[in-house]
């Protein structure tokens, strides 16, 4: 078996989810093309040696249908001869498609792959879809499906997480995200976007007033009135998971929540054999893939396991680990996994999360894998572990090493 590396990260930068996002004129083919002609620009390649692209995408419909990732390497002029295809994995779609691409690397199945994700969230919105999961309302029932702002009220009641812990972890990522973004920490990966006469070239949604007292002002999500019929459904599947559990407080709000965003992202994996023929430096190397999932309900738990799966393949404690960057699906969820692997605040998500970067659904995965890239390598780290849960109980985790 061989072993994959990863030789480029790129990202867009992420822009608000609203028609008045600065990425909101720019077709997801548009944003996948863009990152496709920096990794050849920045790495002096020819795109012919690619065997493949592929991309996460979650709701892979309208703008985004029609397999994204063959399309967009067509739409940047890209030879025939590079195949792709789209992957879902929920929030973890772009992590998934990082782990199938150092897969068929490892395997010898391909020398060179670019994996990564996008979610264009103002064209495409979430749920667009329709699926059957969250539609069908006899599969719902069967598969006791509940909002994702359900189940994040539910982990804050069962490990006791109260409003003021959750508003806190809400400022510190926007406070983190501000001072990366101020201070170029971001900048190795971030790939301006040319819109019209304009230019996006930084993250749009971190917010300098986000401080505790301006958390503690919101509303939760889940007791505005427009979603009674949400929490209602939500409540009555977790009293019939949680008979003994008092009935969980709306906490979360539109702060401590991830916020929708578009954006893109696109990593560079491939042998070490390929980088020697290519000219190709490594940056890091896959040490370790692993998935895991959970109960639904509590879907936003699977994390921890994945990482304890891909820490244990790598053969590392969880406190070999300098770096953690855990999707902030709403604010329990990276203080759930703090609390239970028991890592250190200084090394999980250091310069900020979802929570004021932004979640571009299908994105998300391939963007920590490059923050993390990048933050080792400023930090002079040696390890980081990437970890995404995601609807229904999947999650994903991967383990890179600096070379």
């Amino acid at each position: 078996m061989g072993e994959a590396f990863l030789f480029d990260a790129v990202r867009t930068p992420r822009g608000k989810a609203s028609d008045r996002g600065g990425l909101h004129p720019v077709k997801p083919v548009a944003l996948v093309a863009r990152l496709l002609e920096a990794v050849v620009e920045r790495n002096h390649l020819d795109p012919a040696g690619v065997d493949d692209v592929i991309l996460g995408c979650v709701t892979a419909v309208g703008d985004q249908g029609a397999n994204l990732a063959k399309i967009a390497s067509l739409y940047a002029g890209w030879p025939a001869s590079v195949s792709g295809a789209t992957v879902n994995r929920f929030c973890a779609s772009g992590l998934e498609a990082v782990q199938r691409a150092a897969a068929a690397v490892i395997a010898g199945a391909a020398d060179l792959m670019v994996a990564g994700g996008v979610e264009s969230m103002s064209r495409v919105p979430i749920f667009a879809d329709r699926g059957a999961w969250f539609a069908d309302v006899e599969v719902a029932q069967a598969t006791r499906y509940v909002h994702m702002a359900v189940a994040a009220d539910l982990i804050a009641a069962l490990e006791g997480f109260g409003r003021d812990d959750l508003d806190l972890c809400a400022a510190v990522s926007h406070q983190r995200a501000l001072r990366a973004r101020d201070e170029g920490r971001f900048a190795r990966s971030l790939v301006a976007v040319p819109v019209g006469d304009a230019v996006v070239d930084r993250d749009e949604l971190p917010r300098a007033d986000a401080s505790v007292a301006r958390m503690a002002a919101i509303e939760p999500t889940l007791a505005r009135a427009e979603l009674a019929d949400v929490a209602r459904a939500g409540a009555a599947v977790v009293r019939a998971a949680f008979p003994e559990l008092a009935p969980p407080r709306p906490l979360h709000h539109v702060g401590s929540s991830p916020q929708i965003a578009d954006g893109a992202a696109l990593v560079l994996v491939g042998s070490a054999e390929a980088g020697r023929r290519l000219g190709l430096v490594p940056r890091a190397r896959v040490a370790a893939m692993a998935n895991a999932c959970v109960d639904p309900v509590v879907m936003l738990t699977g994390n921890v396991e994945a990482a304890q799966r891909a820490c244990r393949r790598a053969g590392v404690g969880i406190g070999d680990i300098d770096l953690f960057e855990v999707n902030e699906s709403f604010a329990a969820v990276p203080l759930h996994f703090r609390r239970h692997l028991e890592v250190d605040d200084d090394r999980l998500n250091v310069n900020g999360g979802a929570m004021a970067l932004g979640h571009p659904l299908g994105a998300t995965g391939a963007i920590l894998v490059g923050t993390a890239l990048d933050e080792l390598e400023r930090r002079g780290g040696r390890r980081a572990l990437v970890s995404i849960c995601g609807g229904a109980g999947v999650a994903a985790a991967v383990v890179i090493e600096r070379v």
